[in-house]
């Protein structure tokens, strides 16, 4: 097993390296007959790619997919489909000064003690630029949720401190740093710029809304849909913790309050999060999930080589000063690949 998949009927397989000549990904299990173009995955790698603001990376890629199966006269066709996204920009001497030692908080010394090697150059398999792939099989299974009236929505509810006040979903994509309160948006955007400037770095909150999925989808016990959308979330490099619903502000309530009431016209709460026993309720799924601050960042730290040697790391290249602004379509595209997959594992129990 290689950790590299996802999905049991709907599944998703990435492949490449940040510094590699390309990243991509095999989707299995696509519904035939569904109205596919390159301009459909492209508009959300677009969302994703980097050197979008002053806020993120600054490394020039265009992103731009191939199809290399799996799409016939534009229509899937039910096969494996695979899609190519070149690496155009790297610049890999960046990474020579660390080849040697475990740089603080990324993957280098874990993926050392695994493999026996690792691939240096803008952290290989654990580099953000991965989820490249994710997003584009994303796109696919959004398309094929939105036929069935289904919407996920995620944006960018708290960098460091500062927090959203208001919930306005047509603002999201219109600041730099996918904010859903246009009013706070630009006291995050200098907070990310002033600790980019100190060589640092910053974590957030990034909430996540999926309307329409009908009740009943999940599985019980060990494959729940909160558990495998944990899986999924979780599985994306920058996230160190996930909460539905009421999350953990339910260790303060009573059961009396947290218990969602039941009337006639449904649900009059939701601090379940659209989820109990591991399946829908029909009610909003809401989550949010906790990005820590990128670990890449230019100011000195202390660290050993790979020879257990004590040493000052400073690491250099382009990065994300705050993961949030570009991990919101990666979180979307991960709900969507799990809720397809998920769906499609309901139907094959009702065939």
């Amino acid at each position: 097993m290689s950790g590299s998949s996802i999905g049991k009927i709907f599944k998703v397989t990435t492949f490449g390296e940040s510094h590699g000549a390309a990243v991509g990904v095999i989707v299995d299990g696509v519904t035939p007959g569904v109205s596919l173009s390159e301009e459909d995955v492209q508009k959300e790698l677009d969302r994703r790619k980097p050197g979008q603001s002053s806020v993120t990376t600054q490394r020039k890629e265009s992103d731009t997919v191939h199809f290399m199966s799996g799409v016939f006269e534009g229509k899937t066709t039910g096969t494996p489909l695979m899609m190519i996204i070149y690496n155009a920009d790297q610049r890999s001497n960046d990474y020579d000064n660390i080849k040697d030692l475990f740089r603080p908080g990324h993957a280098d010394f874990t993926y050392l003690q695994k493999y026996g090697i690792r691939d240096y150059r803008g952290s290989g398999r654990a580099s953000g630029r991965e989820t490249a792939g994710r997003v584009a099989a994303g796109a696919i299974a959004r398309k094929i949720l939105k036929a069935k009236g289904i919407d996920i929505t995620a944006y960018t509810l708290q960098i460091g401190s500062i927090k959203c006040k208001d919930y306005q979903p047509g603002s999201i994509d219109k600041n730099p740093v996918r904010a859903c309160d246009p009013q706070i948006a630009p006291e995050m955007v200098k907070l990310i710029e002033k600790h980019a400037a100190e060589l640092n770095s910053t974590g957030g909150i990034v909430e996540c809304r999926i309307n329409g999925v009908p009740a009943g989808i999940g599985e019980p016990v060990f494959d729940k849909l909160d558990a495998d959308l944990a899986k999924a979330i979780v599985s994306l490099g920058g996230v160190k913790g996930i909460e539905f619903g009421a999350g953990f502000a339910a260790v303060e309530m009573v059961g009396s309050e947290h218990n969602d009431e039941m009337t006639p016209d449904g649900f009059a709460t939701n601090n379940a999060g659209g989820i109990i026993g591991g399946i829908s309720t029909g009610n909003e799924i809401i989550f949010r999930a906790a990005i820590k601050p990128t670990s890449s960042i230019s100011r000195q730290q202390q660290t050993v080589t790979i020879l257990n040697k004590k040493v000052i790391c400073e690491t250099h290249g382009r990065h994300d000063p705050c993961l949030c602004p570009r991990i919101v379509p990666v979180v979307e595209a991960m709900c969507a690949i799990t809720i397809l997959d998920m769906l499609k594992q309901q139907a094959a129990m009702l065939a």
